[in-house]
């Protein structure tokens, strides 16, 4: 069985993070993670105060595990979500999209321990010095909106320059993943992809397919001109997008273009004007199972290759 500190500390048996997908990652899905052993978030988006507190209220009906709320700085309800998050004592606060420091006294008041997404080495050690429990070190091949580093370069970095956990994210899908996190210096990986065609996931079945029949160049980046660049799936939507971003006189059209992008794809299975938002490792999700039987292969299978690695020392 692998257990590392990060597990100790957050209170969960396996050093898995379900990644904090917009549109996909809600109570259903986070309560399946939490009840599995790994850490299942709920992703507030760009939702209200209203809204999350309903989702917090049903995952408690299904589950008394430990889990975390997404809150993403840049939502125009930010204020709000942090609020509830408090209010609530959601165990952990993961963020992404900004600097968390305007709310980090109101969640250590709440006991809430806050992980921030990072990706990179300065913004990694400001979380840490902003008291920051864990940090996620998200490399470039994680699916929706992306930094320039690799997770292979990033992790390792981020481990050498902070003191406090870090977990890898970003391209890991199986336990070969898993253990190369581990041996890059992470104490837990966050898994998204993989996670999106869990059963137990309530994102279309159109989401699912597409990204159960992805391969390996399925992928591509929109809005690099924006300096918000997005990992998703190639689609009629990444093709219309890019042949605007090449003649559009100003980013306002592109971003007009994205504007519900993503719940069309979630919500809707629009095959058309939906954004498939995933990972490089797409073409290694194969298959649709549990929650608990994504947990325990990634373990599993990381148990077994990182008891098979002394077989190529001499």
């Amino acid at each position: 069985m692998i257990r590392t500190p990060l597990c100790d500390q957050l209170g969960i048996e396996h050093p898995v993070f379900q990644g904090g997908m917009a549109w996909i990652a809600d109570a259903s899905l986070a309560a399946a993670v939490s009840e599995a052993g790994g850490l299942g978030i709920i992703a507030a988006m760009n939702a209200n105060a209203e809204w999350l507190r309903d989702q917090i209220h049903q995952l408690r009906e299904k589950t008394d595990k430990p889990f975390g709320v997404n809150v993403m700085l840049m939502s125009p309800f930010a204020d709000e979500v942090a609020q509830v998050v408090a209010e609530e004592h959601v165990p952990v606060a993961v963020t992404g999209a900004g600097n968390p420091a305007k709310y980090m006294e109101l969640w250590k008041q709440a006991g809430v321990k806050v992980v921030p997404v990072v990706a990179s080495v300065a913004l990694a050690k400001l979380m840490e010095r902003l008291g920051a429990t864990a940090v996620v070190a998200e490399g470039t091949e994680s699916g929706g909106h992306i930094g320039e580093l690799t997770t292979m370069t990033l992790v390792p970095q981020v481990v050498d320059a902070v003191k406090i956990p870090v977990l890898a994210a970003g391209g890991i899908a199986d336990g070969r993943g898993v253990a190369a996190a581990f041996m890059l210096g992470a104490q837990g990986v966050q898994v998204g992809t993989r996670f999106l065609v869990a059963k137990e996931c309530t994102v279309s079945q159109e989401y699912k397919d597409r990204v159960l029949k992805a391969r390996d160049l399925s992928t591509t980046v929109t809005g690099r001109r924006t300096g918000h660049p997005i990992r998703c799936l190639k689609s009629p939507f990444t093709q219309n997008y890019a042949a605007i971003e090449k003649a559009a006189e100003s980013d306002e059209e592109l971003h007009g273009l994205s504007a519900g992008a993503l719940r069309k794809a979630a919500q809707d299975g629009n095959g058309q004007e939906g954004q498939f938002m995933a990972g490089q490792i797409a073409a290694l999700v194969n298959k649709e199972q549990t929650a608990a039987e994504i947990v325990n292969d990634l373990m599993e299978d990381a148990e077994r290759v990182l008891g098979g690695a002394s077989t190529w020392v001499r």
